[in-house]
């Protein structure tokens, strides 16, 4: 399970010394275990990925405003940590070559939102493990 990953991990840079990296995998734990409360239950790996996500886009959008040099690094560093931790994604090229199957829905759709409907549904349900953005991507270069 993520959680147990990130504890693990998070137990191995308390014995390495590394601070940045024990404060963000403890921020992620408690972000899941948060969750976990709320609903009564363990976190589902898919749910607690989300919520990996959420921070890493929080850093992202923290790092396009800040011009800090060492405040950059550090976050940089973080989305590093965190991104390590969340399963590969695939590309909008190996998206694409996936929506093969059902190019001609996509195409016939009347827009990219509809087009992007379709291809989130193919891949939802063989499991490819995508984000909504790389979807979008891959939907937009069919279409286009």
């Amino acid at each position: 399970m993520l959680r147990d990953e990130i504890r693990s991990r998070m137990v191995a840079a308390m014995k390495a010394g590394n601070a940045l990296e024990k404060g963000v995998l403890k921020l992620a734990l408690g972000e899941i275990q948060t969750a976990e409360a709320r609903i009564g239950e363990d976190l589902p790996d898919e749910k607690a990925a989300g919520l990996l996500r959420k921070l890493i886009k929080s850093n992202t959008e923290s790092l396009e405003a800040s011009t800090d040099a060492e405040k950059r690094a550090t976050l940089e560093q973080e989305i590093a940590i965190l991104d390590a931790l969340l399963p590969k994604t695939l590309d909008p090229e190996e998206i694409a070559a996936a929506l093969e199957p059902v190019k001609e829905q996509i195409l016939a759709a009347g827009n990219d939102g509809q087009a992007t409907g379709v291809a989130m549904k193919h891949l939802k349900s063989s499991g490819a493990p995508v984000t909504g953005k790389d979807v979008s991507a891959a939907v937009r270069a069919m279409r286009s």
